[in-house]
């Protein structure tokens, strides 16, 4: 059998992209997902730079999601052939035929990681790059913090520029995770040669050393060719690392049998949430891709709330803001909590749809909520911050989570990741999210220390948004029992 090029395995993995989004995420809507982002993008931007934040806060925002996107698009290290065909019916992907074609698994692996980045620029980081004209259009002079004022012309050179900067934010995230993935495989070496990573950035970070200039955020704020080799230098750095270490074959079968769902339903009381929470448990990664969600976005709030502070010489309210972003991990966990399961394997059992979407509904409330405000604890003992706001951040937490939750159930049921590309529901989503989040966002990043009746307006809003999430995830299950009926 002939070995097939590099170019073409490279093409025939974006048709296969491209195909399977479109079959998956209804066609046209899926086509005008990048729309979408262009609008969303454009309407956040102008919205923050209206309230007061500064256009290099708005562009360190992008480069976060991009950071972000990488991250989670990354961990297809976690997903295995059985998970693959549980979520997407009886097929192989490309990147997982290694014993049918005659090539290595690393060079399948190695193709699908450039196509991911070429498709990912294109598809969403374009769009969102044309989506910061307007608000580079009001940046003048050289750099993107400059007075008003910006032609046309140098507004599309930044947007260039910014493209190129995100796409590699995207790949560094990528290649991170990889990184990470590939270290935790050496029981006592990985861990401590994460922590010390970890401990060298976070010592640069607090000493002040300018670790954002060699990254490619700072390669946009200063287009120099120190720090464009700079960023290059990082993300070859990363890749090297993952290269290395990340193991591209699948993990050995354990021969070992452990009782936990008994033990699990006994403690519970619901074996159908005690299945999910052991799902999750028993895939790759476990209960660490939970964790891992969870702490990208406690790193990158760090990072803007930092930013924030730098810029508007105003320290924003840990509490507030760090409770309002790492209640986003209700999207998250709920993500992982549906990632192995389809409403047809329950119709071999005397299981209706209602009791499946009560357990999953006990089983992120014994995972999500514990593990944002774990780590929100945890960046309060960091950075620390007023016990009023700490309680209020707490309850904001809860509250984004559990409303977050609320809203994906509500448009997508049991397949949260089919939304990810669906034009209609992601604007819909997006939108529900903004709404609440933004103006709280704002009051958090510039108007702290906040006191008086703003500090109970927002705690009031933190309980308002759970019990909205609770109503919506209650409406949506006689809707969803009807759907699947059908």
């Amino acid at each position: 059998m002939t070995r097939p090029s590099t170019r073409r395995l490279l093409v025939a993995m974006v048709r296969e992209e491209w195909r399977l989004h479109n079959r998956l995420f209804a066609g046209r809507r899926f086509a005008a997902f990048p729309a979408v982002i262009v609008l969303l993008v454009a309407g956040a931007g102008a919205l923050l730079v209206r309230t007061g934040q500064s256009t290099t806060t708005v562009i360190a925002g992008a480069h976060a999601l991009a950071l972000v996107f990488g991250l989670h698009t990354g961990s297809i290290g976690l997903v295995g052939r059985d998970a693959i065909r549980n979520l997407l019916g009886d097929m192989t992907l490309l990147v997982f035929s290694a014993r049918t074609l005659p090539v290595s698994r690393r060079r399948l692996f190695g193709v699908f990681l450039v196509k991911d980045v070429a498709y990912y620029a294109v598809l969403f980081l374009l769009p969102m790059a044309v989506g910061m004209l307007p608000v580079l259009l009001g940046a003048g002079g050289s750099s993107p913090s400059a007075a008003p004022g910006r032609s046309l012309g140098p507004a599309l050179g930044s947007s260039a520029l910014l493209w190129a900067t995100l796409t590699i934010t995207f790949a560094l995230g990528i290649g991170t995770t990889l990184a990470v993935l590939g270290l935790r495989r050496y029981r006592f070496l990985g861990p401590v040669a994460l922590v010390a990573v970890a401990a060298a950035i976070g010592g640069a970070w607090v000493a002040d050393l300018g670790v954002l200039a060699y990254t490619p955020y700072g390669f946009y704020e200063d287009p120099s060719l120190t720090r464009f080799a700079g960023s290059l230098t990082l993300l070859a750095v990363i890749f090297a690392i993952g290269a290395s270490t990340f193991e591209v074959t699948d993990e050995r079968a354990s021969r070992r049998t452990d009782p936990l769902l008994g033990r699990l339903t006994d403690r519970i009381g619901d074996p159908l949430s005690a299945k999910t929470l052991l799902d999750v448990h028993r895939s790759a990664g476990g209960f660490g891709k939970v964790i891992f969600s969870a702490a990208v976005l406690l790193g990158v709030t760090a990072a803007l709330v930092d930013l924030a502070g730098q810029i508007t010489g105003v320290s924003p309210s840990v509490g507030v803001s760090f409770g309002a972003i790492l209640g986003l991990t209700g999207f998250t966990t709920y993500n992982w909590l549906t990632q192995f399961d389809d409403v047809d394997a329950y119709r071999h059992h005397p299981v209706d749809v209602g009791a499946v979407f009560r357990a999953k509904y006990r089983a992120f409330l014994l995972l999500g909520p514990v593990v944002g405000l774990a780590f929100y604890l945890l960046s309060v003992v960091w950075l620390g911050g007023p016990a009023t706001e700490v309680i209020v951040g707490a309850v904001l937490l809860v509250g984004v989570a559990s409303y977050s939750f609320g809203v994906t159930v509500s448009l997508t049921g049991l397949s949260p990741n089919e939304f990810l590309f669906d034009s209609v529901l992601f604007a819909g989503f997006g939108l529900a999210v903004m709404v609440p989040l933004v103006p709280i966002l704002i009051v958090g990043f510039a108007l702290a220390p906040i006191e008086g009746h703003l500090l109970v307006a927002l705690g009031l809003a933190g309980a308002g948004l759970g019990a909205v999430g609770h109503v919506l995830y209650r409406r949506s299950i006689p809707r969803w029992m009807g759907y699947h009926r059908t």
